[in-house]
């Protein structure tokens, strides 16, 4: 079984692996972002039209979770989210690379649970922070906890740890597991090399298929974020 290199910062242990391939997966993003804004036109085309059709894809997202009126003020954390995601769920499936130690050295930042799970914790809590800001501390705990009479307010304050944990959770399955079946595929070449034209067929087949997943869960964790924060933001009528 693969593991990762560490490197130490004082008393803290940093996972080198996954520090590096983040480092790649922001650069990557903001050269992309960068390259297809530059000489931008009243009647996009090429990279302009890529660029503006994912802005509005997720502002879309916004609106329909936060309304037109919120929606503006958290388009840049849906975007930047969306981006960040999209390429950090794909990059693993470029290619496999590991050191004679069987030392990986190329994988997805979001096939880390602690990475996945920390995104997670960060969207639970700024939905919060927010929430209190908007309302203030006293009108916030209604808004977020008690809309409903007969809620209780354990289960409520219960439900703040389950989005997390499933918010994190259902990234990192779903990445990690891709990763895993494509080695599962590698292996069967070394193992019965007449499988080779097989492997290819299903290593192209799986790839597709994990981009696909890999931008449905872009999709479907910027979805949540967003309908997160307007449960601590908007009040039921």
């Amino acid at each position: 079984m693969e593991s990762t290199w560490t490197f130490n910062i004082g008393p803290i242990a940093f996972d080198g692996t996954i520090t590096v391939m983040t480092v790649i997966t922001l650069a990557i993003v903001f050269c992309l972002i960068f390259w297809a804004s530059r000489n931008m036109q009243l009647k996009p085309s090429g990279k302009q039209n890529v660029l503006e059709w994912a802005v509005d894809f997720v502002n879309g997202i916004g609106k329909d979770m936060l309304g037109a009126k919120e929606s503006p003020r958290y388009s840049l954390l849906s975007f930047t989210l969306f981006s960040f995601l999209l390429v950090a769920n794909s990059i693993g499936l470029i290619t496999k690379l590991s050191n004679t130690h069987d030392v990986s050295l190329w994988k997805s930042p979001t096939a880390n649970a602690t990475v996945d799970l920390t995104l997670a914790l960060m969207v639970v809590v700024l939905s919060n922070v927010v929430g209190v800001q908007k309302f203030g501390f006293g009108k916030y705990l209604k808004v977020a906890f008690w809309k409903d009479p007969k809620a209780l307010l354990p289960m409520n304050i219960l439900e703040e740890f389950t989005n997390t944990l499933s918010l994190g959770l259902r990234l990192y399955g779903n990445i990690f597991a891709g990763e895993i079946m494509l080695g599962l595929i590698a292996g069967m070449v070394s193992s019965t090399p007449f499988m080779y034209p097989v492997a290819i067929i299903l290593e192209i087949a799986w790839i597709g298929f994990s981009l696909f997943i890999s931008a449905l869960q872009a999709y479907v964790f910027v979805l949540l974020t967003n309908l997160y924060i307007s449960h601590k933001i908007l009040e039921e009528e």
